[in-house]
């Protein structure tokens, strides 16, 4: 195990690393040097180690937002997994078993397929969130009963809602053009590749408020993973902590999907990874998602930009070749460790 107070900085170390890669790899080369004096010159600072113009260019205009993109997706994905983790007592939960994502999907294919995403940078985002939203609402309302939220009806609703939705995003599928077709795809399989600045500040309200008041409940999880009746004597409002995460986390993936189509395996494998590094404290593993996201996703987007170069690789493949084993893995030894699922 590693200590709290080793963890932070080694995680730090790896998303700074991330940075610096991802900023400086590519079709066009930048080195560390040249991107500390672009930056600095961006603050009128002239540090006297020379660049061309396209190299700024590519920094400011494309790699810093892409950065600042996958950095907050990546952390809000792996913070609402490992809330939602804590809340169902599951190290296999996911963002996407609340409906979210798949919402999130439909509401994106139908802003193509009828023409709405035409009219506006935010038309798409919104769309999505908006499904996502609608999604996690629908969950929600019918897993919900005799004012308690039943876990087990929260889980299998959501399978149905995305089952819906994923039935609904093929039939738009088959009504789509040629060119939508190409952007579905594109956009179903998950990518960084439209990143900007407008598109980083519109989702970082949203992930990084989620992020950050998902993070002050982890002494909650900590008694809620102890068991229900036991948190309750214990003086925590169950019902009130789960709605919250619940919705935060639905808050958190929305937003993210919105931005970066449909990236799986993030918000599974990460705070897995953390646990096995510093244990099942949530309130160590929560901030330490956030950080260990970000730095996953960006090596996930490096390997997405380089391994086909001039091509790119959709993101979300790259997260579903490393997630998809992983997952495996973690129904194996969850297994083995209950001796069965029975």
């Amino acid at each position: 195990m590693i200590a709290r107070a080793a963890l932070f900085p080694l995680l730090t170390v790896a998303l700074v690393a991330a940075v610096l890669l991802n900023v400086g790899l590519g079709a066009v080369g930048i080195g560390p040097l040249e991107v500390v004096a672009i930056l600095a010159g961006g603050a009128g600072l002239d540090l006297g180690v020379p660049y061309t113009e396209q190299q700024a260019a590519v920094l400011w205009g494309i790699r810093l937002p892409r950065v600042a993109l996958g950095a907050l997706v990546g952390g809000g994905l792996a913070v609402a997994g490992a809330a939602l983790q804590g809340i169902f007592r599951n190290p296999l939960a996911e963002p996407g078993i609340i409906g979210v994502s798949s919402g999130a999907a439909l509401g994106a294919v139908a802003a193509i397929v009828f023409g709405i995403a035409a009219f506006g940078g935010l038309a798409l985002p919104f769309f999505a969130f908006g499904g996502g939203l609608l999604a996690t609402l629908t969950v929600y309302a019918f897993a919900r009963h005799g004012g308690r939220t039943e876990v087990v009806t929260l889980i299998l609703t959501g399978i149905a809602v995305n089952a819906v939705a994923g039935a609904g995003t093929g039939l738009l599928t088959t009504m789509a053009t040629d060119a939508q077709l190409r952007n579905i795809v594109f956009w179903t399989l998950g990518s960084l590749g439209g990143a900007t600045w407008p598109a980083v500040l519109t989702v970082l309200p949203f992930v990084g408020a989620g992020a950050f008041l998902a993070a002050r409940r982890g002494r909650e999880l900590n008694l809620m993973v102890l068991g229900e009746s036991e948190a309750q004597h214990l003086g925590v409002s169950t019902e009130r902590v789960r709605l919250a995460l619940i919705a935060l986390a639905a808050l958190i993936t929305g937003a993210a999907v919105s931005v970066s189509g449909i990236i799986g395996f993030v918000g599974l494998v990460v705070p897995h990874l953390i646990r096995l590094l510093s244990g099942p404290d949530h309130r160590t593993l929560l901030p330490a998602s956030v950080l260990g996201g970000a730095a996953l996703l960006l090596l996930a987007d490096l390997a997405a930009r380089t391994l086909v170069i001039p091509a790119e690789l959709p993101l979300g493949v790259v997260t579903a070749f490393v997630g998809g084993p992983f997952f495996l893995w973690l129904l194996h030894r969850t297994r083995k460790q209950h001796g069965g699922w029975g």
